[in-house]
């Protein structure tokens, strides 16, 4: 399995957006996406990079595992 590696915040965007996530708003430097069946908003964070902890963080709330977030990654790219 490959290491998680910080990337734009484009690519997360780009990410969750595949997975059916829905951009609602941004406040500040924050971008909010939601979907219907998670009970939190996704915040990402508009960095150039996005560190492999928020990254991490941002899986778990959307419930999406390792696997298919190399899936989705590839897809993107």
């Amino acid at each position: 399995m490959p290491k998680i590696v910080p990337i734009s915040y484009k690519q997360l965007i780009k990410i969750f957006v595949k997975e059916n996530f829905i951009y609602q708003r941004t406040k500040g430097d924050h971008m909010i996406l939601t979907k219907t069946g998670v009970s939190r908003p996704l915040v990402v964070p508009k960095y150039r990079e996005i560190p492999v902890f928020v990254i991490k963080n941002l899986l778990r709330t959307a419930g999406i595992n390792r696997e298919r977030y190399f899936e989705l990654i590839d897809d993107v790219n």
